[in-house]
């Protein structure tokens, strides 16, 4: 893939984020290792793979930030980040497994290594984990999001594995899914900084509004890159969410506006997966228009999202997290 000026202004932009936030992520990252340990040696191993894995740990980032943004100088947002980025891998570990995936962020997956029944394990294992580190805050508003959000994310979990293989998913039952799998965490994050602030309650409600957008075009645009990106850029293989009969944005659009023999193609390709006609189901959805809507929609949510940010006073941490909402739909990884 050819790199921009575009691309590198983005890069440069993302940068600066990670640059404000990197105090605190330093030590969000020291006590990832720290948690993680365990005298039970294949849980170290897998840990230990989950974090060579890197990844950018938006989730934490975005608590660091919305802590930032609402004035907390004290430490509790690093314990809590550690929680939010426990709660978020243990979903991946799951995911992994669920989705018979052998390859995320370039790299063989845990199950791929170890096998379904570590990989479920070691997820429950993060699970507890994050919920041990909750009480240790003894703050009953802190768990109580985070009981909700976890529970929440189960149900995205459910009922995506209800959509799968079913062509008659709307774009209403879409977003359910996404609403509960990711945005919910985003917003759980954002929403805990603000608490920890002490801000009022508007703002508290603006900074939850914020990660709820932002969870939404965050994810709406990794499903767009499904269909434009490959396994050296985005870090999976082009083509997995149509291999697992995921009924994902872009194939609900080309299904809207695709002839018969296209719709009947593409219907084909969700209700059984597999690769077979991959060339000619892209080239479907790429003709129908459905890249352009589904990335039309990804930047109406990251719009409302910078929207809600104007609830809360001017800082460097309230533009980073304007500047997240562009970046969540303008990247090419």
């Amino acid at each position: 893939m050819t790199t921009t000026h575009a691309d590198t202004s983005r890069s440069a932009d993302f940068a600066a984020v990670r640059g404000l936030a990197a105090g605190d992520m330093q030590r969000v990252d020291a006590l990832i290792r720290a948690r993680l340990s365990s005298d039970v040696v294949l849980i170290n191993q897998i840990a230990d793979h989950i974090i060579a894995g890197g990844g950018k740990r938006l989730r934490p980032m975005l608590h660091v930030l919305a802590a930032g943004a609402a004035g907390y100088r004290g430490d509790q947002h690093i314990k809590l980040a550690t929680v939010i980025e426990f709660i978020h891998t243990s979903t991946l570990l799951h995911d992994d497994v669920v989705d018979e995936s052998d390859l995320r962020r370039g790299r063989k997956t845990a199950n791929a290594l170890w096998g379904n029944a570590a990989s479920v394990l070691v997820g429950d294992f993060l699970y507890s984990r994050s919920f041990q580190m909750m009480v240790e805050l003894d703050d009953m508003r802190i768990m109580r999001i985070l009981a909700n959000t976890t529970n929440t994310i189960a149900e995205g979990e459910v009922l995506q594995l209800l959509n799968i293989g079913n062509a008659d998913v709307d774009e209403t039952a879409y977003l359910a899914v996404i609403e509960r799998k990711t945005a919910v965490l985003f917003a759980a994050a954002t929403e805990l900084g603000g608490l920890l602030g002490g801000l009022p309650d508007d703002q508290v409600a603006a900074l939850r509004r914020y990660g709820m957008e932002l969870g939404y075009a965050f994810q709406i645009a990794d499903d767009l890159l499904d269909y434009v990106s490959d396994a050296g850029t985005l870090g999976k293989n082009i083509g997995d969410d149509l291999a697992e009969g995921k009924p994902t944005l872009p194939l609900i659009y080309a299904l809207q506006k695709a002839d018969a023999e296209q719709r009947r193609s593409l219907r084909h390709a969700i209700e059984h997966g597999g690769l077979d006609s991959l060339d000619h189901i892209i080239a479907s959805i790429r003709d129908s228009g459905a890249l352009e809507r589904t990335h039309k929609r990804a930047v109406l949510h990251a719009d409302a999202a910078r929207n809600a940010l104007r609830a809360l006073p001017d800082s460097p941490w309230r533009d980073a997290m304007a500047t997240l909402a562009d970046y969540s739909v303008q990247r090419s990884f």
